[in-house]
Protein backbone atom coordinates (compact mmCIF):
# COMPACT_ATOMS: atom_id res chain seq x y z
CA UNK A 1 0.00 0.00 0.00
CA UNK A 2 2.78 2.26 0.63
CA UNK A 3 4.08 2.44 -3.00
CA UNK A 4 0.31 3.64 -4.14
CA UNK A 5 1.02 6.49 -1.97
CA UNK A 6 4.53 7.34 -2.51
CA UNK A 7 3.33 7.52 -6.18
CA UNK A 8 0.30 10.08 -5.60
CA UNK A 9 3.12 12.39 -3.10
CA UNK A 10 5.01 11.75 -6.50
CA UNK A 11 2.18 12.98 -8.88
CA UNK A 12 1.43 15.83 -6.34
CA UNK A 13 4.78 17.04 -6.35
CA UNK A 14 5.08 17.07 -10.34
CA UNK A 15 1.61 19.16 -10.60
CA UNK A 16 3.10 21.45 -8.22
CA UNK A 17 6.28 21.88 -10.00
CA UNK A 18 4.80 22.30 -13.39
CA UNK A 19 2.51 25.19 -13.27
CA UNK A 20 5.89 26.94 -11.50
CA UNK A 21 7.57 26.14 -14.63
CA UNK A 22 4.02 26.98 -16.68
CA UNK A 23 4.47 30.54 -14.67
CA UNK A 24 7.74 31.28 -15.40
CA UNK A 25 6.74 30.48 -19.32
CA UNK A 26 3.79 32.25 -19.50
CA UNK A 27 5.67 35.34 -18.00
CA UNK A 28 7.97 36.14 -20.86
CA UNK A 29 4.91 35.20 -23.07
CA UNK A 30 3.12 37.93 -21.56
CA UNK A 31 5.80 40.38 -22.02
CA UNK A 32 6.09 39.61 -25.61
CA UNK A 33 2.53 39.72 -25.91
CA UNK A 34 2.29 43.20 -24.22
CA UNK A 35 5.32 44.11 -26.17
CA UNK A 36 3.77 42.44 -29.50
CA UNK A 37 0.56 44.07 -28.58
CA UNK A 38 1.79 47.86 -28.60
CA UNK A 39 2.91 47.31 -32.00
CA UNK A 40 -1.07 45.72 -33.01
CA UNK A 41 -2.78 48.41 -31.56
CA UNK A 42 -0.65 50.91 -33.14
CA UNK A 43 -0.52 49.06 -36.35
CA UNK A 44 -4.50 48.27 -36.34
CA UNK A 45 -5.13 52.36 -35.92
CA UNK A 46 -6.25 52.27 -32.49
CA UNK A 47 -4.54 55.87 -31.38
CA UNK A 48 -4.23 57.87 -28.30
CA UNK A 49 -6.19 60.17 -27.06
CA UNK A 50 -3.18 62.75 -27.97
CA UNK A 51 -3.15 61.35 -31.43
CA UNK A 52 -6.57 62.42 -31.81
CA UNK A 53 -5.89 65.56 -30.38
CA UNK A 54 -3.21 66.47 -32.71
CA UNK A 55 -5.09 65.63 -35.81
CA UNK A 56 -7.98 67.87 -34.64
CA UNK A 57 -5.26 70.73 -34.18
CA UNK A 58 -4.06 69.90 -37.77
CA UNK A 59 -7.17 70.47 -39.31
CA UNK A 60 -8.07 73.37 -37.06
CA UNK A 61 -4.82 74.99 -39.07
CA UNK A 62 -5.67 73.97 -42.04
CA UNK A 63 -9.74 75.69 -41.78
CA UNK A 64 -7.84 78.50 -40.48
CA UNK A 65 -6.21 78.63 -43.42
CA UNK A 66 -9.11 78.41 -45.93
CA UNK A 67 -11.06 80.37 -44.39
CA UNK A 68 -8.26 83.20 -43.68
CA UNK A 69 -7.86 82.80 -47.33
CA UNK A 70 -11.57 83.55 -48.54
CA UNK A 71 -12.37 86.21 -45.82
CA UNK A 72 -8.90 88.21 -46.82
CA UNK A 73 -10.06 87.99 -50.78
CA UNK A 74 -13.62 89.36 -49.97
CA UNK A 75 -12.04 92.17 -47.72
CA UNK A 76 -9.49 93.10 -50.53
CA UNK A 77 -12.08 92.68 -53.49
CA UNK A 78 -12.59 96.58 -53.91
CA UNK A 79 -8.73 96.72 -54.98
CA UNK A 80 -9.68 94.64 -57.70
CA UNK A 81 -6.79 92.37 -57.15
CA UNK A 82 -6.62 88.36 -56.53
CA UNK A 83 -4.47 86.97 -53.94
CA UNK A 84 -2.57 85.11 -56.45
CA UNK A 85 -1.51 88.52 -57.73
CA UNK A 86 -1.02 90.45 -54.28
CA UNK A 87 1.40 87.32 -53.73
CA UNK A 88 3.08 88.33 -56.13
CA UNK A 89 3.14 91.62 -55.61
CA UNK A 90 4.29 91.58 -52.22
CA UNK A 91 7.51 89.29 -53.13
CA UNK A 92 8.33 92.13 -55.57
CA UNK A 93 8.32 94.58 -52.95
CA UNK A 94 10.21 92.91 -51.26
CA UNK A 95 12.66 91.48 -53.43
CA UNK A 96 11.88 93.39 -57.02
CA UNK A 97 13.45 92.35 -60.33
CA UNK A 98 13.28 88.59 -59.22
CA UNK A 99 13.76 86.10 -62.30
CA UNK A 100 10.17 84.80 -63.39
CA UNK A 101 11.65 81.44 -62.35
CA UNK A 102 12.89 82.44 -59.11
CA UNK A 103 9.66 83.77 -58.09
CA UNK A 104 7.44 80.53 -59.22
CA UNK A 105 9.94 78.72 -56.90
CA UNK A 106 9.61 81.18 -54.42
CA UNK A 107 5.51 80.51 -54.47
CA UNK A 108 6.08 77.04 -55.25
CA UNK A 109 3.15 77.43 -58.10
CA UNK A 110 3.69 75.87 -61.92
CA UNK A 111 5.93 78.18 -64.36
CA UNK A 112 3.01 78.40 -66.09
CA UNK A 113 0.47 79.28 -63.72
CA UNK A 114 2.54 82.19 -62.89
CA UNK A 115 2.67 83.09 -66.25
CA UNK A 116 -0.83 83.68 -66.29
CA UNK A 117 -0.41 85.98 -63.32
CA UNK A 118 2.39 87.97 -64.22
CA UNK A 119 0.37 88.19 -67.55
CA UNK A 120 -2.50 89.45 -65.86
CA UNK A 121 -0.16 92.10 -64.11
CA UNK A 122 1.33 93.13 -67.26
CA UNK A 123 -1.86 93.88 -68.63
CA UNK A 124 -2.78 96.14 -65.78
CA UNK A 125 0.16 98.38 -65.57
CA UNK A 126 1.45 96.70 -62.26
CA UNK A 127 4.66 94.75 -63.14
CA UNK A 128 6.91 94.23 -66.54
CA UNK A 129 9.38 92.00 -67.74
CA UNK A 130 12.25 92.52 -69.16
CA UNK A 131 14.99 90.43 -70.06
CA UNK A 132 18.32 89.67 -68.03
CA UNK A 133 21.30 91.39 -68.91
CA UNK A 134 23.67 88.43 -68.76
CA UNK A 135 20.89 85.77 -70.26
CA UNK A 136 18.37 86.74 -72.62
CA UNK A 137 15.99 84.08 -72.67
CA UNK A 138 15.42 84.49 -69.30
CA UNK A 139 12.79 87.52 -67.42
CA UNK A 140 12.85 89.22 -64.64
CA UNK A 141 9.79 90.83 -63.40
CA UNK A 142 9.69 94.39 -61.99
CA UNK A 143 7.09 96.68 -60.10
CA UNK A 144 5.74 99.87 -62.12
CA UNK A 145 5.30 103.08 -60.01
CA UNK A 146 1.60 102.54 -60.25
CA UNK A 147 2.32 99.05 -58.83
CA UNK A 148 3.89 100.86 -55.47
CA UNK A 149 1.16 103.05 -54.65
CA UNK A 150 -0.75 100.21 -55.05
CA UNK A 151 0.93 97.95 -52.49
CA UNK A 152 1.03 100.87 -50.15
CA UNK A 153 -3.04 100.77 -49.93
CA UNK A 154 -2.88 97.06 -49.53
CA UNK A 155 -0.50 97.23 -47.02
CA UNK A 156 -2.86 99.59 -45.33
CA UNK A 157 -5.89 97.35 -45.37
CA UNK A 158 -3.98 94.22 -44.57
CA UNK A 159 -2.85 95.79 -40.79
CA UNK A 160 -6.75 96.65 -40.81
CA UNK A 161 -7.72 93.12 -41.75
CA UNK A 162 -5.39 91.64 -39.40
CA UNK A 163 -6.52 94.23 -36.51
CA UNK A 164 -9.72 92.16 -36.76
CA UNK A 165 -8.69 88.71 -37.09
CA UNK A 166 -6.27 88.68 -33.84
CA UNK A 167 -8.12 91.44 -32.26
CA UNK A 168 -8.99 88.99 -29.48
CA UNK A 169 -5.55 87.77 -28.81
CA UNK A 170 -2.88 89.60 -26.59
CA UNK A 171 0.27 90.80 -27.97
CA UNK A 172 1.89 88.01 -25.83
CA UNK A 173 -0.46 85.49 -26.96
CA UNK A 174 0.35 86.79 -30.52
CA UNK A 175 4.04 86.17 -30.58
CA UNK A 176 3.80 82.90 -29.02
CA UNK A 177 1.57 82.32 -31.68
CA UNK A 178 3.84 83.34 -34.08
CA UNK A 179 6.40 81.15 -32.20
CA UNK A 180 4.50 77.84 -32.48
CA UNK A 181 3.65 78.34 -36.17
CA UNK A 182 7.28 79.00 -37.02
CA UNK A 183 8.01 76.25 -35.69
CA UNK A 184 5.84 73.56 -37.09
CA UNK A 185 6.85 75.39 -40.63
CA UNK A 186 10.53 74.59 -39.78
CA UNK A 187 9.17 70.37 -39.04
CA UNK A 188 7.69 70.72 -42.39
CA UNK A 189 10.20 72.05 -43.75
CA UNK A 190 12.62 69.69 -42.59
CA UNK A 191 10.53 66.53 -43.97
CA UNK A 192 9.77 68.24 -47.19
CA UNK A 193 13.80 68.76 -47.24
CA UNK A 194 14.47 65.40 -46.12
CA UNK A 195 11.59 63.26 -48.73
CA UNK A 196 10.51 60.78 -45.99
CA UNK A 197 7.50 62.03 -44.12
CA UNK A 198 8.02 58.26 -42.52
CA UNK A 199 10.90 58.70 -40.34
CA UNK A 200 9.45 59.16 -36.67
CA UNK A 201 13.06 61.17 -35.94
Amino acid sequence: MAAPHNSKKKAASSARSKPAVKTKSTGTSASKRKNSGDKETSASGVISTQSRDDIRLSFLIHDVSRMRRAVYDQFMKPLGITRAQWWVLAHLSRSDGMMQTQLADVLDVGKASLGDVIGSLESGGWVARMSDPSDKRAKRVFLTPPAQSLIKRMTVMEVQFNDRVFAKLSLEERTKLFDMMLTIKQSLSQLSANGNIDSAD
